[in-house]
Order: structure tokens, then C-alpha cells, then sequence
């Protein structure tokens, strides 16, 4: 017999069955209830995962597989810091030109200063943008993209230049959304920048990692390093770090770890051991998250298929319970011809159109459900086609499962006994 013939002679028993659920809708809606919100749950739990994921590699992208990066770490109060300076200037641009002569296999090194300004004006929203101080190279090292104007250049930045190029946040920040910001003019504390060019929006997110702390760059505005750190007020002092970071690109990212050893070495000895410095692989971090989501995910997976597990004994109860009240039908079918197997597949037949409906169901609970998480929570969720696949996979197997001893019950009752069932 064909699969074709077989699916026909299921249909009188698909239809006997939805009599047979449709005759007890409360009882067959409460017994569905273990597999939608485990169905949900499932799908819920992927989706945390997944976005969570999605931002973790959007964070990763950010520092650059194939860089290295040196942050300056922040010291937890005043006598630390003091305590640092006895042995260590912190990071210096002799740094810099250490790192620089001995890591040959460093194609590209930009210092970093980060500002935060007091006051900018214009300012149309609350969103106060992070003064950056870079060289001009730094936009091949963090991969930022001009959507208009241009980037400073060397002169610019040996002259000190008070030149500024914007984010896509900070554009929208200080000019609003509708003004073409290049040619502006943009005032950060005391000192006025011209404008020379815009970035294209990124991801937006904040989050840390390692001591490596990542704002939203849209709401950077990126100045050249000197301009920073000779034009705005604050921006050095006797017991802060002469730059808080160092970018080092790489020709290859399976050099990474190796460099990042090294220049760890190299600062130590500088440093003199005073630990205020903190040596970041990104392509390591990549890694690192793969490991750390997979095991989220099967945790996440783990604790959801708990209701699976609860809704398939609520089928296995549900269903044992059917099998006592048809035990006279069960008697009489099996008097008019009906066999052993007919039995089971009817049984196991009711108990799979149980999950599956509650597993259809599931899915719109486990969409919603996500959808509400991300609004209520701010977290990103990712809903994937994999993930729905496997949760309603998973809803069916288990009303297989749990409705297979049920029907082997059904089948093995004694027809004449059963038909004297009252």
C-alpha cells in the first residue's frame, strides 16, 4: 500500500477523533495548555539566545577580528590611582612607540582618547555625544564607514586641527535629522569644530566586555588626537592616563594571540607590574561566545522542554482517563472487526492531533511572546525558522511518545469485558 492509500484510510479516523476532542473542548484545551507554553517557552528562550548572540558578534565586529586592543583600566578610587602612579605612568605614547618597534607584524596603531564633554551646542535632543581622539588611520582599524564629507588628515592631526567628524547619532543629536551637518560648526565646551564629515549609522548598543567598555559609536565625534588632547579642557591631567587606548590591526587575526602576549610582555616591563592595563583579542572573544551561547542555548532549551515534559504527562493522563470512558466503544469495535493495531493508531492518532494543535498554537504564543520580551525587557530577540522547526518538532515527538502507552492500554483490553463495561 502506497503512503497516498494510507493517508486515506486515516481520514474516518481523523474525523472520529476530532468528534471525539470536539466533544470535550475544555478538557482537550487544558491538556493542549503544557504544550503551548512549552512550544513558547522554547521559541521564547532561541530567541533571547539568538539576539543575544546577534549583539555579541555586532560587539565583536566593533573591536575588530583582526585587531588587538590595550584599555586603559580604571582604577576603583583615589589611593589606588595613586598607588598606581608610584610605579606606573599609565598608558603613555611611549607605549605606543614600544608596541609599534616591536610588533613588526602590526600593519596599522592608533592612540586613543576618550573626552566627555560638559556641553555641546547645538544640541537638539538629550543624547550627549563621546568626544573621540584618534589618528587618521583609525577608520581602516574600527571599520568606520563616511557617508558624506571626508576623514582629517595627517596635517590635520600634527596641527591639532579642530576639525570633528560625526556619528550618525551624534549628527542627529546636535543638528536634528533633517540638516546636512558637513560644513557645520559644533561646539564642545569652550572650542569650536568644524565639521568635515558624517559616519554611516552602526548597531547601536552598549555593553562591556574584559574591561573593554563599547558605547553606541553613532553618538561618537571623532576629533584628531592632538585636537583632544590640546583643545579640550580636562582632557589630561596629572593623575589620568596620558590615553586611555591603543588599536593595534593586525595582517592576519591568527597572529592575535601571539601579539596580544607580546605587547601584554612589553607593558608589564613598562609598567613595571602594576596591572592598570587591560590586553583584548577580539577574534579570542569570538570564540570565547561561541562556547558560552552554545551553552546558554542548551540550558535555555533544557528548562523550556521542562512544560514539553509537563504537557506530554497531561496527554498521558488525559488520554489514559479517554481510554476508561471508551471502553465499551473499544469493546464493540474490536467485536465488529477492528484490530489491535486500529486500536493504537486511533488513540496515538488523538493524542498527536493534541500536540500538534497546541504546538501551532505554541508557535503564536512563543511570537508574541518574544515580541513582548523585546519591548518590555529592551532586548533584542530573534525569532529564527530553525528555532520554530525544532520546538514544534520536539511538541509532536513528545505526543507520539506519551500517547503510545495509552493506545497499547486501549489495545490490549478484552473485548467481551469491555463490552460489559458499564
Amino acid at each position: 500500500m502506497s503512503i497516498y492509500q494510507r493517508l486515506l484510510t486515516l481520514g474516518p479516523e481523523v474525523l472520529m477523533g476530532f468528534g471525539s476532542l470536539a466533544a470535550h473542548k475544555l478538557r482537550t484545551l487544558l491538556t493542549m495548555l503544557g504544550m503551548i507554553f512549552g512550544v513558547g517557552a522554547v521559541i521564547s528562550m532561541l530567541s533571547i539566545g539568538a539576539g543575544a548572540r546577534q549583539e555579541a558578534l555586532s560587539f565583536i565586529e566593533t573591536l575588530g577580528v583582526n585587531n588587538v586592543i590595550v584599555e586603559a583600566r580604571e582604577a576603583s578610587g583615589w589611593d589606588e590611582l595613586q598607588d598606581r602612579r608610584k610605579t606606573s605612568p599609565g598608558l603613555t605614547f611611549r607605549d605606543v612607540r614600544a608596541l609599534r618597534d616591536n610588533l613588526p607584524q602590526v600593519e596599522l596603531i592608533s592612540a586613543r582618547k576618550r573626552f566627555k564633554p560638559g556641553k555641546v551646542y547645538p544640541m537638539v535632543t538629550n543624547d550627549m555625544p563621546l568626544v573621540i581622539g584618534v589618528i587618521p588611520d583609525f577608520p581602516k582599524i574600527a571599520g568606520l564607514r563616511l557617508v558624506a564629507g571626508r576623514f582629517f588628515d595627517a596635517a590635520e592631526e600634527a596641527e591639532g586641527t579642530a576639525v570633528a567628524v560625526l556619528g550618525d547619532g551624534a549628527r542627529r543629536a546636535i543638528f536634528g535629522p533633517a540638516v546636512d551637518a558637513v560644513g557645520q560648526y559644533v561646539k564642545v565646551d569652550d572650542t569650536w569644530f568644524h565639521v568635515i564629515g558624517v559616519l554611516a549609522s552602526s548597531a547601536g548598543y552598549q555593553t562591556e566586555v574584559e574591561g573593554v567598555q563599547v558605547e553606541d559609536r553613532n553618538l561618537f565625534i571623532y576629533v584628531p588626537l592632538n585636537a583632544a588632547l590640546l583643545r579640550l579642557s580636562n582632557a589630561q591631567s596629572e593623575y589620568k592616563d596620558e590615553i586611555d587606548g591603543v588599536y593595534l590591526k593586525l595582517a592576519n587575526s591568527s597572529q592575535s594571540v601571539v601579539t596580544a602576549d607580546t605587547a601584554r610582555a612589553i607593558l608589564n616591563y613598562t609598567h613595571r607590574g602594576a596591572g592598570d592595563f587591560s590586553v583584548i583579542v577580539p577574534a579570542g572573544l569570538l570564540e570565547e561566545q561561541r562556547r558560552t551561547q552554545n551553552i546558554f542555548n542548551f540550558v535555555m532549551v533544557a528548562i523550556a522542554g521542562i512544560s514539553l515534559l509537563v504537557g506530554g504527562i497531561g496527554i498521558m493522563n488525559i488520554m489514559l482517563a479517554t481510554v476508561l470512558e471508551r471502553t465499551r466503544e473499544i469493546g464493540i469495535r474490536r467485536a465488529i472487526g477492528a484490530t489491535r493495531n486500529d486500536i493504537i493508531r486511533q488513540f496515538l492518532l488523538e493524542a498527536t492531533m493534541i500536540s500538534i494543535a497546541g504546538g501551532l498554537m505554541g508557535i503564536v504564543f512563543g511570537l508574541a511572546l518574544s515580541r513582548l520580551i523585546a519591548l518590555t525587557a529592551g532586548w533584542s530577540t530573534i525569532v529564527s525558522l530553525s528555532s520554530i522547526v525544532l520546538a514544534f518538532t520536539v511538541s509532536v515527538s513528545v505526543g507520539l511518545i506519551f500517547g503510545l502507552y495509552p493506545a497499547r492500554q486501549a489495545a490490549q483490553l478484552d473485548p467481551i469485558e469491555a463490552m460489559r463495561y458499564e
